[in-house]
């Protein structure tokens, strides 16, 4: 039996294979994108195809996509939309010098990043990392980060929980250049 450290380890080295292959495509939503392209403001879009739940390969256009002021583009699967009873997941591209709006979840978090630097705020706690890693991010902690590489970075977040939950309770407080808010 496989235990929940063995789980999340298969899980991100999958979603990470995943990103690594669909950025070899020309049209692929993970490449880098320029800072003239992104959104003015934030977006959360319905999935472009519908999921069958007896398939086991859960593609791009089945999830969710969304977009955070500044800079994080990214996929959410609810678990229970994609036959899962107790993992959600979210997939981000996240541009250099982006990031989320400072938020919570209801559940604990696990971030798993093979390649690139981040700096996160958790609660009053701020740290810098570089990875491979895997963050722990408690229930119920304000939290968010920002990308301090020069590459886009591909994050993926891990739920345990069949729904996930978010509530946003600000901008990203680590954004130095707000002139992204205002970006056209």
């Amino acid at each position: 039996m496989l235990n929940m450290n063995q789980i999340l380890m298969f899980l991100g080295c999958s979603l990470f294979f995943c990103c690594k292959e669909a950025d070899r495509s020309p049209d692929s939503p993970l490449k880098a994108i320029p800072i003239s392209m992104w959104p003015d403001t934030s977006y959360w879009n319905k999935p472009e195809a519908q999921f069958d739940t007896s398939d086991y390969v859960i593609q791009l256009k089945h999830m969710q996509a969304f977009y955070d002021i500044p800079g994080e583009f990214g996929y959410i699967a609810d678990g229970r939309d994609y036959g899962f009873d107790q993992l959600s997941f979210i997939m981000t591209n996240t541009q250099p010098n982006g990031g989320p709006p400072l938020h919570t979840h209801e559940t604990e978090e696990a971030h798993v990043l093979f390649e690139g630097q981040m700096l996160y705020l958790m609660g009053d706690r701020q740290f810098a990392v570089k990875g491979p890693y895997i963050v722990r991010v408690p229930a119920g902690m304000p939290h968010t980060f920002i990308n301090t590489g020069d590459k886009p970075l591909h994050l993926t977040a891990v739920f345990p929980s069949d729904k996930l939950t978010y509530t946003e309770l600000g901008r990203n407080p680590l954004v130095r250049d707000t002139s992204v808010y205002h970006i056209h």
